[in-house]
């Protein structure tokens, strides 16, 4: 799997070019789709030279990398947000609560779409959004776990990552007919995420009388 050159954490100034790099690859894929995705069409949007960016990203599968744990990291804010605890009456709001959130993401991010819901066939970008996942249903089920006492889950598979993914079939199939997620394919993304967990977590698991810490 390609990665960016160096595993190492930069520098503040090259941070602060990673991230122009990473904005200009946002506009230029929201823009125009991964087709027309190159180093050099990249390095022109930003203004700088080809070099600059081939320091970083060795590749533009590396570069799409880079771009989805950039996206993946408003996924993880968007779950260490508060939840309000009184205002969940079954573990089904809390998954409501989730998923919503998520939309709004894909809904204001065209990037997000293209990298995680379109079919582009990259198995770099692929591998790394499955990985991003399971990072998420980690934090999923922390989540839930923090209102509900969740009954003993399987060892062998990401239950919360897995609902996730499957919540996102719905939402690409929304992406290649639509060119976005309609309100009826979000209502039954929503109803295939709920639906899985379903198979795991009780109708009437009791909620917790206040929140973990």
């Amino acid at each position: 799997m390609s990665r960016p050159a160096s595993t190492r954490k930069p520098r503040a100034s090259s941070q602060a070019r990673i991230a122009g790099i990473l904005a200009s690859a946002r506009e230029l894929l929201a823009a125009h789709g991964m087709a027309n995705l190159s180093i050099y069409t990249v390095a022109e949007h930003a203004g700088i030279p080809p070099s600059s960016v081939y320091h970083f990203f060795a590749s533009v599968p590396a570069l799409l990398e880079g771009l989805t744990a950039d996206v993946h990291a408003a996924f993880r804010a968007c779950l260490q947000e508060p939840v309000e605890h009184a205002s969940l009456r079954s573990w089904h709001d809390l998954s409501h609560v989730i998923e919503r959130r998520m939309l709004a993401i894909y809904a204001r991010d065209a990037a997000a779409r293209q990298l995680i819901l379109a079919q582009h066939g990259l198995a770099e970008v692929t591998q790394a959004d499955h990985q991003h996942d399971i990072e998420l249903g980690r934090l999923m089920q922390a989540l839930f776990e923090r209102h509900f006492p969740l009954p003993q889950l399987p060892t062998d598979i990401d239950v919360f990552a897995l609902a996730m993914e499957l919540g996102d079939r719905v939402y690409a199939r929304s992406v290649q007919l639509h060119g976005e997620i309609t309100p009826r394919l979000a209502e039954e993304g929503m109803r295939v995420f709920d639906a899985y967990l379903g198979l795991y977590l009780p109708a009437a698991l009791p909620k917790r009388t206040t929140p973990l810490a």
